[in-house]
């Protein structure tokens, strides 16, 4: 079965119901789209949690090395690596019960995909999250 995005109002209430949101790949490098993605996110009320390999703290929050190491419940799970990255990163979403694997625009896999359906997540693939909140919800602050 090939991959179909949620319709814009389901991409909707994902957004609306999402409190944490953890960024797959987002470093202190300002020049990045995923440090201007998620201050951008911040900006809208969302909570971000840092993930990178150093677990280093971006944007005033506390980062951590990978999902599993986040001590509290995740909504959306914002992936900005290579889609040749993404199946682990789906995998491990699933195992701490993420609600969504959102790719970001650019990024696909089929096989990320099918791992986080299987798992009973949402899947967004090659989408803009800040771009999707602020057009289905442009007076959130």
């Amino acid at each position: 079965m090939a991959y179909e995005h949620p319709s814009r109002d389901a991409i909707k209430t994902i957004l609306e119901q999402a409190g944490a949101i953890a960024v797959v790949g987002l470093t202190n490098n300002p020049d990045r789209p995923a440090y201007e993605v998620s201050e951008a996110m911040m900006h809208r009320g969302y909570r971000i949690i840092p993930v990178n390999p150093k677990g280093e703290d971006v944007l005033g929050q506390k980062g951590y090395a990978s999902l599993k190491d986040i001590p509290e419940s995740i909504d959306i799970v914002n992936v900005f690596r290579r889609a040749e990255h993404t199946p682990p990163i789906a995998e491990e979403a699933a195992a701490v019960g993420a609600k969504t694997l959102w790719l970001q625009l650019g990024i696909a896999s089929e096989e990320a995909a099918r791992i986080a359906s299987d798992a009973g997540m949402n899947v967004i693939m090659d989408r803009c999250i800040k771009v999707e909140d602020a057009v289905l919800r442009p007076n959130r602050k």
